[in-house]
């Protein structure tokens, strides 16, 4: 993890788990003297988003506090602190997360170490390539993840080509404005869905006036 940031420890209670954070001070923080993340087009005012806790991701833990995942291969797509996968593991769920930002996977380490948990599963992925190796997954999850006009059919095929022919997908959206193209995208792939508004949010500090977005295809 780069040493040269600011930090804040936090601990933020899912259910009857209480879940330990090392994250970014704020999104003032950033370094990159290497060019590192530069280099894979994450300019200094995107590169400090991956690490602070966003309110779509404490959702979506809540969320998948107690989902069915028995036996179940989980996939956490852009996990940014991996609040989720972090209280999956503690489930001893078999959890696998990823992220682009090149400092996602030392942070997530870090945080398992903190919560004196088994190492999780982690690979860096880019959405527009084909090249990583994390296999199909059974249910795949991932909170705030279309920021721009491009990600919806990008993260469609990103979950295509890592989905098993029965496959849930879990997405918490913030509502900014993308989540019907990405559910025209998901269609294309044999998928039904649907959407509802979380109730019960009051564990967070402003009302969210986002959405739970699921997708399910049953091979036939």
């Amino acid at each position: 993890m780069t040493t040269s940031v600011r930090v804040r420890y936090q601990t933020i209670e899912i259910g009857s788990a209480d879940i330990h954070l090392c994250t970014l001070r704020d999104k003032q923080e950033f370094s990159d003297p290497n060019d590192v993340a530069k280099n894979l087009g994450i300019n200094d005012t995107l590169w400090s988003l991956f690490g602070v806790v966003w309110p779509s991701s404490v959702v979506l833990a809540h969320y998948m506090d107690d989902y069915a995942t028995d036996s179940k291969r989980i996939l956490e797509i852009g996990c940014g602190m991996a609040l989720t996968s972090l209280m999956l593991n503690k489930q001893h769920a078999d959890i696998t997360a990823t992220d682009y930002h090149p400092e996602a996977g030392l942070f997530l380490q870090r945080n398992t170490e903190l919560n004196h948990d088994a190492d999780i599963q982690y690979e860096r992925a880019d959405w527009s390539e084909d090249c990583d190796t994390l296999g199909r997954f059974d249910l795949i999850i991932g909170s705030d993840l279309l920021y721009e006009d491009g990600h919806a059919e990008q993260l469609a095929k990103f979950i295509e080509h890592h989905s098993q022919p029965n496959c849930e997908v879990v997405l918490v959206d913030p509502g900014r404005g993308r989540k019907n193209k990405l559910g025209m995208q998901m269609e294309k792939y044999g998928y039904q869905s649907e959407q509802t508004t979380p109730a019960h949010t009051d564990y967070l500090e402003a009302p969210f006036k986002g959405y739970v977005l699921k997708y399910w295809r049953v091979d036939t």
